[in-house]
């Protein structure tokens, strides 16, 4: 498809078009959730609802990767720039072929109930005390809300979210098997705007993963502790975040207590983003030391324990933009470097060439100083959560970061403002060719490690079957 130059306002305008009503116009199936819908299809493993749309965002709470309308039809209808911004914009319309296959006929919702609880809570409180160290003072306190109690049938934890009338809306159970496998599933027909909690006067709202993260957090923090507010979302969904704060109105700054893990750090950009969009900008963070709260629990008790898993993908990123050098940027050769390293796959030098543009641009007169500023923008805005797509779409969004930027320098005069205009263009650029950068580099690794584990395993073979 030849190069289009959208403007800025129209690419603004298609990245803001309501996915909801594009989507439903369209012959896809929704299901309202509080004030967002959910995308629901089918294919070969069974149906799927793990997309929620809110206007003109969406978020895969699955594979934790969400964005705006353009993003949403380059990962799901496999579109390029072009053809995505000319779709949104009703330039052209794409028969529904590229969609995930059709969806299921519309399902009865199902009605909420909570399983019938056992004539007894010893089963639960073995398994919290003695396997997750929880306080038993935490759990009685809870049992007596009728927030926490033990199902008759399997004998699982089953934690209750209630709403402001304190009516059951939501229920999850969590299994207390000592052996085997064990689970934590969310009740059938339950209303994800509520969750398992406890609300207290003050003005904090402390969030969890899961209930027994947050009972493990009140077992190691117990001083005053209900004066506080508590929530756990049940995975990394905000929903009930977002309620909590609408229904209580003394709650005003929100810590982000979730997993030490590739999927909390992601989670915390991600929720502190729908969060201020949502009017709460005091947002925190604090981190287990280990790799959640219970892990924690049990280190403090001498039980073994996981440990923190880095994000390696945030890593080095920041890593490699720590390591930009600066390159003296030649206006008359910015083009040909920009094709030049493109060609070559030497994306690192792309990040440089382009970066060393926009400080130019910026500030001519003192570009190694605005340089390093930019190097510090880059890694401060860095989000993983926005940086979940696959190799070949990275490679694409480069490609149309580099059209963008060619386009625009072929400009022989600018005012002030195009200026700005072209150096955040090769500022984008730059972000752009450092995630692929990013992606190949953890690519080789993976694959040496591939390599190594093989060559260490081929001899222990041979001595076996020797």
């Amino acid at each position: 498809m030849p190069y289009i130059p959208f403007t800025d306002e129209q690419k603004q305008l298609a990245n803001s078009v309501d996915l909801a009503e594009y989507l439903r116009v369209r012959g896809e199936k929704l299901e309202r959730a509080g004030i967002e819908h959910k995308l629901i299809y089918c294919d070969s493993s069974g149906r799927h609802d793990s997309i929620t749309l809110r206007g003109s965002t969406w978020f895969d709470h699955k594979n934790q990767v969400g964005g705006g309308a353009i993003k949403f039809m380059q990962e799901f209808y496999d579109m390029d720039f072009q053809t995505a911004v000319q779709e949104l914009l009703g330039q052209r319309v794409t028969p529904l072929s590229h969609s995930p296959p059709k969806v299921l006929a519309k399902e009865e919702k199902k009605e909420f109930r909570l399983p019938q609880a056992n004539t007894n809570m010893h089963r639960v409180y073995a398994y919290l005390i003695k396997q997750r160290f929880i306080a038993p003072d935490i759990i009685s306190y809870f049992a007596k809300q009728h927030t926490l109690y033990e199902d008759k049938e399997h004998h699982n934890a089953v934690f209750v979210g209630v709403d402001e009338n304190g009516v059951p809306r939501q229920a999850s159970k969590r299994s207390t098997n000592s052996y085997g496998n064990s689970f934590r599933i969310t009740c059938q027909g339950s209303d994800t705007r509520y969750s398992f909690a406890h609300f207290g006067e003050d003005e904090r709202l402390y969030v969890f993963e899961a209930p027994i993260d947050m009972l493990s957090f009140l077992t190691l923090y117990p001083k005053e502790w209900q004066k506080h507010s508590y929530i756990a979302m049940n995975g990394v969904y905000e929903n009930a975040v977002l309620t909590a704060l609408k229904n209580h109105i003394n709650l005003s700054e929100v810590i982000l207590c979730v997993d030490n893990d590739e999927g909390g750090i992601e989670a915390v950009d991600r929720l502190s983003d729908i969060l201020r969009e949502n009017g709460y900008p005091n947002v925190k963070r604090l981190a287990p030391k280990f790799k959640d709260w219970n892990e924690d629990l049990k280190a403090k008790n001498g039980a073994e324990f996981l440990p923190a898993v880095p994000h390696k993908r945030k890593e080095k990123y920041l890593e490699t933009a720590d390591n930009l050098q600066f390159l003296k940027c030649k206006y008359d050769k910015l083009r040909g470097q920009i094709l030049s390293t493109l060609k070559n796959e030497q994306f690192k030098f792309l990040a440089e060439y382009a970066l060393a543009g926009s400080a130019f641009f910026i500030t001519p007169k003192d570009e190694n100083l605005m340089f390093e500023k930019l190097k510090f923008k880059l890694k401060d805005e860095y989000k993983p959560y926005t940086d979940k797509g696959k190799k070949v779409q990275k490679q694409r969004a480069l490609q149309d970061c580099v059209q963008e930027v060619l386009h625009d320098l072929k400009q022989t005069a600018r005012t002030r403002e195009q200026s700005v205009q072209t150096a955040k263009l090769l500022y984008s650029l730059a972000d752009s060719a450092l995630r692929l950068n990013v992606e190949d580099t953890l690519s080789e690794l993976t694959q040496e490690q591939s390599e190594s584990e093989y060559i260490v395993s081929e001899p222990e073979q041979c001595m076996e079957f020797g």
